[in-house]
């Protein structure tokens, strides 16, 4: 199923206040100027560099002039994700820059978790089982995390800032992969539970016609 940048907006909105009756101004430009880097990058679909293969919230070149532009749900999910990582702070072009960079694994797990049925990602008697005393909280059982780590800079480390990035199912996988970058800082997202509501949302929405405010 596909959506219009309107729907979109509408959903994502909602993520992040359920009671809003409409984007904001400053999320509708958020979304725009993701769209706009993330389109004037281009793609080489040949290159074995994942951030230069792929377009991070399109999947197809760029159509005509007049012609509407439709989203796949999984494009809806990474500009929400997109969005998250710009509400950590970090900028709209390392935003573009990391959903282009992981979408082969974060596309792959989308559809997964997706197929997951709600009645048992959110089974609240198996999530409180598995709590553990200082432990991370997470709300589903089977947690999938996008994960930007920071490693610690030496004197050798001299312009090698950009923090790397992996999406991990679990916080076993979580952990293994902070070892093995040998992490100083974190961010992790928790992913499977916004695809789900994601999806509610998006089903919430209309396409508006266009010439519509």
């Amino acid at each position: 199923m596909s959506y219009k940048r309107n729907q979109i907006e509408e959903a994502v909105s909602r993520m992040f206040a359920p009671d809003c009756e409409r984007p904001s101004a400053e999320l509708r430009t958020r979304v725009k100027r993701l769209l706009e880097l993330d389109r004037s990058l281009g793609r080489t679909l040949r290159s074995k560099n994942p951030e230069l293969a792929n377009y991070g919230f399109f999947s197809e070149e760029a159509p005509g002039t007049g012609a509407v532009i439709s989203f796949a749900e999984y494009e809806a999910f990474a500009l929400l994700h997109g969005l998250r990582i710009m509400e950590h702070g970090w900028p709209q072009g390392f935003a573009v820059s990391i959903l282009r960079r992981v979408r082969p694994d974060l596309e792959r797990e989308h559809a997964r978790i997706l197929r997951q049925r709600p009645g048992t990602l959110f089974d609240q008697e198996v999530i409180l089982a598995s709590a553990r005393p200082g432990g991370l909280v997470v709300d589903n059982t089977d947690p999938v995390f996008l994960i930007l780590a920071s490693k610690a800079q030496r004197a050798s480390d001299a312009g090698q800032t950009t923090p790397v990035s992996a999406v991990c199912r679990g916080l076993e996988k979580v952990t293994e992969f902070i070892r093995e970058v040998g992490a100083s800082s974190v961010t992790m997202l928790e992913v499977a539970t916004p695809a789900h509501r994601l999806r509610q949302e998006l089903m919430k929405t209309e396409p508006r016609r266009r010439g519509r405010g």
